[in-house]
């Protein structure tokens, strides 16, 4: 008779599992003897190796709930993009698009589990992956301050597949994963490969993507391989605009030099998007395996930023609100200037100041002058980034005796090199450079793993799994200065006139500048099975960083099978986010929408004078306690997983709100150290500042069956999403970012999706339900910018159709019918200048079709 624990467990694995380098970075556990990776050909994407150090195991024997999603499943989407992949195949995984975000545009946040995107911990290979050198400024409510990996840089070629940890983990692999862990699995074929070209664009008819992906293995002598992977990607900008009434108002009077739309609100253009993966491993003998990998990513991505009116845009062309025009002297003296008022119409519109008396009479006068005769019809400035992402891993592991090992060193680096085209430089007067290179930011990480595990018998416990591991990090986030026109204050500075480039303020001398520190951490893990039907498991960690001391995790997990195919599981874990080096030390400027006005806001690091004097405090890492419950059904081709979690996060750090710098405080600011606090609207800075609880339920099932003629699989993914915000400071967190914590993505997402195939045809059908959600606009929560959103259904759609042998052609789309996302209320549309909320669910560009070549060899 076979009993449930070996069933579970697997005899094979455990014959095998003695001589596996299990380790706290997981690599070793990903290479597995001949016969092994023979019997679990045809079901390697159900095995995985996240969130245990014993052997791989099914995920549903997993104690905490995982998902696995293939390669081949990835590709079952019309976008390239490895964020929109997950986002249709994990629970509670979620992202938005960025169209107006500063850097956030570069790199887009994610969240799992309504955490943000630095509470995820992300791996390649089982290392830890490093992080992003964007912070995502303005990240949509849960992300907003998050600086977590670039996963996008990852193409679906190159993986084997995705496993996803749905439970907290820092216990077991530290800092970052109080929401979860994601391991990208890279492709270890030695031989075989594939070429794709797609190709789609929008309904609308813009956003065009073509993108080219290949991936090759070839054997390394007898005794290894090299696995090789390319994506090359190019994406046209789209435009979901409407033209705002003070531009269309200028048009009507005359002024030639305002675009139409003045401002254009859609999907940023990516040029040279192009990723390279590289993955090796060579057994040096029967014990001891080489192995290797890395990547090489680039991408230039153009933005757009809000429109600057040429009659009422603050400290550019007016300080009194569209008044008269801001006029600058260049004897100093400002009062040999006549004022400009701004003309007005009998409706009480704006007039044409360019053909009034007083503004051409001041035109004459080479002593006056406004930024007008630059930027006559007001301008829009274009935000343009590089992003270069490089890492490299090796390592070698093996076993002596009993004892299996993995010693591996790795460094990563992540590089956003910023300009601002279209904007001024205000306090350079007419002097000013209209294109500007605003400095960069970047984030380099570097890891070193020494891990131990074997199996040993502990009294009547047999094949008790022990694990035991060091990692020592180092982290460092550097800021590179820009050309000094980019942030010099100007002659004109005094006068009133903006310092910097306008709308992205370059990194000056006082910015610039390369902060790191170093952790190292120890951890202890067992895990073993009581009697026939209980396994339980214990995890405990400590980690010392050389900025805020120390922190001590444990977690406990347990799974009881009830009968062969009904089994319940649990966790209980505390966990720990230091906070990053590049939140503690970034400074910025950034522009924000606040009640319909453009508000511009300095962020600077929390013990900067300025962000002091407003309370700013030295930063201490998020702690977590996480609860975890759970039931398994399997049985003749049905899988059901329903789990609850509840999450509470003390101390979470975040960005706080726009902190007005009123005219009282300039004196004392000016006396703590702080230049021109005149010519600054607002500030923020990262703080310390609430707890939350975050609470949910994920269901996942799958059933296979034969239907028309052919195999069918029915998946479904729901997740449910509570977060209630249970404390906070009124001084640095308003109402509004509170509710967009709570209620800004959907408490309810779900995903239906039906995989038909034949002996050449194949089908995929996925319906995706977004319930309500808290739909605002940029920063604006306030009234007037936000609303709750209705809830609404997508369908995508892919057939495809194997020509010859190894050569499938595919159409489909997403978004087949072309749900509409929410639309803005009535009157913020041509004010924001957009149609749709910035902050919804779903693409905002509506129904997208595609159509993809794929060769394999």
């Amino acid at each position: 008779m076979t009993t449930n624990r070996n069933k579970r467990f697997g005899v094979s694995a455990l014959s095998f599992a003695v001589s596996l380098a299990l380790t706290g970075s997981l690599a070793s556990a990903q290479v597995i003897a001949e016969e092994q990776q023979v019997e679990q050909k045809e079901n390697i994407e159900k095995i995985a190796v996240l969130g245990t150090r014993a052997a791989p195991r099914s995920i549903g024997d997993s104690p905490v709930p995982i998902d696995i999603i293939s390669s081949d499943d990835l590709k079952k989407n019309g976008s390239t993009d490895m964020i929109d992949m997950l986002v249709t195949s994990v629970p509670s995984f979620n992202s938005r698009a960025q169209p107006i975000s500063d850097a956030a545009t570069l790199v887009r946040p994610v969240n799992l589990r309504g955490l943000p995107s630095d509470s995820t911990l992300v791996l390649v290979n089982g290392k830890r992956r490093h992080r992003a050198s964007v912070i995502a400024f303005q990240g949509g409510g849960i992300n907003d301050g998050a600086q977590g990996p670039d996963i996008s840089v990852i193409p679906s070629a190159a993986l084997k597949q995705v496993e996803v940890l749905r439970d907290g983990a820092a216990a077991q692999y530290g800092s970052d994963a109080i929401a979860g862990v994601m391991n990208f699995v890279l492709n270890d074929s030695a031989d075989g490969g594939s070429i794709t070209v797609s190709q789609g664009e929008y309904y609308e008819g813009d956003g065009a993507t073509t993108t080219i992906d290949g991936n090759i293995g070839l054997p390394l002598t007898d005794s290894g391989f090299v696995n090789l992977s390319v994506q090359y990607k190019n994406a046209d900008a789209t435009s979901r605009s409407v033209q705002r009434p003070d531009a269309a108002n200028l048009i009507t009077q005359g002024n030639t030099d305002v675009n139409d739309p003045a401002q254009v609100w859609g999907n940023p253009e990516i040029n040279d998007d192009y990723s390279f993966f590289l993955n090796s491993g060579f057994d040096i003998n029967d014990s001891a395996h080489l192995y290797a990998f890395g990547n090489l990513s680039s991408r230039d991505v153009v933005g757009g930023f809000y429109y600057r009116n040429p009659h009422n845009r603050g400290n550019v062309y007016s300080e009194d609100e569209g008044k008269t025009l801001l006029v600058g002297a260049v004897n100093g003296d400002q009062s040999t200037c006549d004022i400009v008022p701004i003309p007005k119409n009998l409706n009480g519109t704006d007039g044409n100041v360019l053909t009034s008396p007083e503004y051409l009479a001041m035109l004459a006068d080479p002593n006056c002058f406004s930024m007008n005769q630059i930027r006559p019809g007001g301008y829009t400035p274009q935000f343009a980034g590089t992003v270069e992402d490089q890492s490299f891993f090796a390592g070698i592991k093996g076993n002596m005796g009993e004892w299996n090992y993995d010693f591996s060193a790795g460094t990563g680096s992540n590089k956003s090199t910023f300009s601002l085209k279209n904007s001024l430089n205000p306090s350079l007067g007419l002097d000013t450079p209209t294109d500007f290179e605003t400095g960069a930011y970047e984030q380099v990480e570097t890891t070193v793993n020494v891990d131990f595990s074997r199996f040993v018998n502990i009294g009547s416990l047999e094949d008790v799994s022990f694990a035991t591991g060091f990692e020592w990090r180092e982290e460092s986030f550097e800021i590179t200065q820009g050309e000094e026109a980019s942030w010099v204050a100007g002659p004109y500075a005094e006068q009133g006139f903006n310092i910097g480039s306008h709308g992205f303020k370059g990194f000056g001398p006082e910015a610039a500048g390369k902060n790191s520190r170093h952790n190292i951490g120890i951890y202890t893990d067992v895990e073993a099975y009581i009697g026939e039907d209980w396994l339980v498991g214990a995890a405990l960690r400590y980690e010392d960083f050389s900025t805020f001391g120390d922190t001590l995790n444990y977690k406990l997990t347990a799974q009881y099978a009830a009968t062969d195919d009904l089994s319940f599981r649990a966790s209980h874990s505390t966990g720990f986010r230091a906070p990053t080096v590049g939140q503690e030390n970034v400074v910025n400027t950034q522009t924000s929408i606040v009640n319909g006005d453009l508000i511009q806001t300095f962020i600077a690091p929390p013990t900067d004078p300025l962000a002091a004097f407003y309370g700013g405090e030295v930063l201490e890492p998020e702690e977590s306690v996480s609860y975890a419950l759970g039931a398994v059904f399997e049985h003749e081709g049905f899988f059901l997983t329903v789990d609850y979690y509840n999450i509470e996060v003390t101390g979470r750090i975040a960005q706080s709100s726009q902190i007005e710098v009123e005219a009282k405080d300039y004196d004392a600011l000016r006396a703590a150290g702080v230049e021109f606090p005149e010519l600054i609207q607002g500030v923020t800075y990262y703080t310390n500042d609430f707890d939350t609880t975050t609470q949910g339920v994920d269901i996942v099932g799958s059933y296979d069956t034969n239907l028309l003629s052919g195999d069918a699989k029915f998946s479904l993914a729901y997740g449910w999403t509570d977060t209630s915000v249970d404390k906070f400071d009124p001084e640095t967190t308003d109402e509004g970012k509170v509710r967009r914590l709570e209620d800004g993505i959907p408490a309810h997402r779900a995903t239906l999706t039906w995989a038909q195939s034949w002996d050449k045809l194949s089908m995929s059908l996925r319906g995706n339900y977004f319930g309500e959600y808290y739909a605002t606009h940029a920063d604006d929560t306030s009234d007037w910018g936000s609303e709750v959103a209705d809830a609404a259904v997508t369908v995508d759609l892919e057939v495809s159709y194997m020509v010859l042998e190894g050569l499938t052609l595919s159409v489909g789309a997403n978004n087949l019918f072309d749900q509409k996302a929410q639309e803005l209320k009535d009157g913020t549309q041509g004010e924001l200048g957009a149609v749709y909320y910035e902050s919804g669910p779903f693409d905002y560009n509506g129904g997208f079709y595609y159509g993809r070549i794929n060769y394999r060899f």
